[in-house]
């Protein structure tokens, strides 16, 4: 495994719609385990293979600790509904964020790394983080959806109000 380069805005990769992956192979499986270890390096919740300079419709999303990580190919939108805004930044714009309007309930379909097909049900942040990487394989840019800009003072005071609120909880 390896830790590759991150592509930055603006680079045209990041704009084209990718190309369907047709061969499962040992490659693809190193393209995968590069990309998580270069999305876990840079504190990322999600990464499309076009962040690392790859023009192929591969992605993968892990935030939740003790789960298994899971990763797109070929993934489909099949079933989208509800709308939640929330923050969102990108590993492709560092220091950007902003708030995004997006479905809160969705299914997909895509295929796993040795090619088989799955469904994954997804709500909420999850749901968010799929739809963002999903859009990366699509050369849909999230700054384009942005409908108020944050600074990082903003999303660390909101960061620190949403912990002393869980905090209070407990």
């Amino acid at each position: 495994m390896a830790i590759r380069d991150i592509v930055k805005h603006p680079n045209e990769i990041l704009e084209q719609k990718c190309l369907p992956v047709t061969k499962f192979d040992k490659k693809l499986a190193v393209l995968l385990d590069d990309m998580h270890e270069t999305m876990v390096e840079n504190d990322g919740v999600g990464i499309a293979a076009p962040q690392v300079g790859v023009n192929l419709r591969v992605a993968i999303v892990d935030f939740a600790e003790g789960q298994e990580p899971i990763e797109m190919i070929n993934p489909k939108l099949v079933l989208f509904e509800g709308e939640d805004t929330d923050v969102e930044g990108c590993l492709s714009f560092p220091g950007i964020f902003g708030e995004v309007s997006r479905p809160d309930h969705i299914k997909i379909k895509a295929q796993e790394r040795d090619g088989s097909w799955y469904e994954l049900e997804a709500e909420g942040y999850e749901a968010r983080a799929i739809q963002h990487e999903i859009d990366h394989l699509d050369g849909i840019l999230f700054t384009s959806k942005i409908s108020k800009y944050v600074t990082q003072e903003e999303l660390d005071a909101m960061i620190a109000e949403a912990a002393a609120e869980e905090e209070e909880q407990i």
